[in-house]
């Protein structure tokens, strides 16, 4: 027998809240159900937050349920209330521009053909239609203040100096709205979110039963933490963004190879698509031979492969055993080469510069006499070959693609420089 939808979300840790897990499962044993979960274009590109989300969604798809994404052109102009201060609002030709972004990526995680396509919306479609007058009459006259002044981010920002501006107060309306709106024109009738996003989750099941006199359902998935309860995702570059622009795939990479063992075998549930046996599998890896990081390797490179497809995860990997000398790095292109280089530090040098300086323009050693003291010790390597004289130089003529070279010292000390 098939395990139910919802026991492999939980068993996943991938459900937190539910209106009512009972009528929940009741309901989605009743048939293919229709649901939506929307993604504020607020920044240029999504990040690891959101994939769970997309994760979540394409397992309710595989599971046979219709998914529809929505990507907010409309609550993107306005932003949902952050804890403290209120949000720069965009102009509208930035967030036009991101809805589309946003759009490419999401129409990696999810299959839009076939027997069970998803279908991307966008809420400017019905919410730039709305008037004033509409909005207040038809909409706004199902929402009691008491109801939204309790939420917990408005009530953090009204007892605040700064306070909230009544764009932002509005934000759990116009999601509401799109719940009432998804439910008409699709019959929609579940909505995902992150936990945090639990207030205006309800905001829009109880619009709808106000409006329609109909019961839908919300779940959420619990924000994600490590271990050690700090917060998960953040980088010294900022967040784990999914764009190869803002994250290149060999960052991305390393961001989840460098996961800790207490955390890796709920990463791997949560991030990927592998069944129990296998993650089984390497959960007593991490007991038996946790410095083989076989976990690890199999988080980064599937969720590598998931964000940024297989051929760029395979990339990543032969370039991670390549820059500390287990592999060809002529086999590197440019676009891999040059996302070391941003994770790694990657410098400019004048043609002619000799590997000692080099080594320490790109800091790998805190001096020249290190340099010099390495280069002797035979411990120095430009593009995996051992440099024999503290005389040699970079002019660019062996470079690598994108006119990269890498330098090493020993096992562990990598740089890159460019002539």
């Amino acid at each position: 027998m098939t395990e139910h939808i919802l026991d492999e979300l939980a068993w996943r840790g991938l459900i937190s809240q539910t209106t009512g897990e009972d009528a929940l499962r009741t309901h989605l044993d009743e048939g293919p159900i229709t649901l939506y979960c929307g993604f504020d274009p607020t920044a240029p590109s999504l990040h690891h937050g959101h994939l769970v989300q997309l994760v979540l969604l394409r397992h309710l798809q595989l599971a046979g349920h219709h998914v529809l994404p929505l990507v907010g052109g409309a609550t993107g102009m306005i932003g949902d209330p952050r804890m403290s201060g209120e949000r720069v609002l965009n102009t509208k030709e930035t967030v036009a521009e991101w809805v589309e972004r946003l759009r490419a990526q999401i129409s990696r995680f999810l299959d839009f053909e076939g027997d069970n396509p998803a279908v991307m919306v966008n809420n400017l479609d019905w919410t730039g239609e709305l008037s004033a007058i509409d909005l207040l009459r038809e909409v706004g006259k199902h929402f009691r203040l008491g109801t939204m002044i309790a939420k917990d981010t408005v009530a953090r920002r009204l007892s605040s100096d700064e306070g909230i501006s009544y764009t932002e107060f509005s934000y759990q309306v116009l999601q509401g709205n799109d719940f009432l709106e998804l439910h008409r024109r699709h019959g929609c009738s579940l909505q995902t979110g992150g936990n945090d996003q639990w207030g205006n989750l309800l905001s829009g099941v109880e619009l709808v039963r106000k409006a329609e006199g109909t019961t839908v359902h919300a779940m959420t998935t619990p924000l994600i933490t490590k271990a050690d309860g700090t917060k998960f995702g953040k980088t010294e570059g900022g967040a784990v963004w999914l764009a190869p622009d803002l994250m290149s795939p060999y960052a991305f990479y390393q961001f989840w190879v460098n996961t800790d063992d207490a955390d890796v075998v709920r990463f791997l549930k949560i991030f990927t698509f592998l069944d129990r046996d296998a993650i089984a599998a390497l959960e007593e890896s991490v007991a038996s031979e946790p410095f083989a990081r076989k976990a690890q390797r199999t988080l980064a490179w599937e969720v590598t492969a998931l964000v940024h497809g297989k051929q760029a995860a395979d990339a990543v990997v032969v370039a991670s055993q390549a820059l500390f000398g287990r592999g060809e790095l002529a086999s590197l292109d440019a676009a891999t080469l040059d996302g070391c280089a941003s994770e790694l530090g990657g410098v400019e040098v004048p043609a002619g510069t000799t590997v000692v300086d080099a080594l320490v323009l790109a800091g790998i050693v805190a001096s020249k006499s290190d340099a010099r003291r390495a280069v002797q010790d035979g411990g120095a390597y430009v593009n995996n070959v051992k440099v024999d004289s503290i005389d040699a130089t970079v002019d660019g003529s062996s470079a690598l693609a994108g006119g990269w070279y890498v330098l090493r010292r020993g096992k562990k000390s990598v740089g890159l420089v460019r002539v």
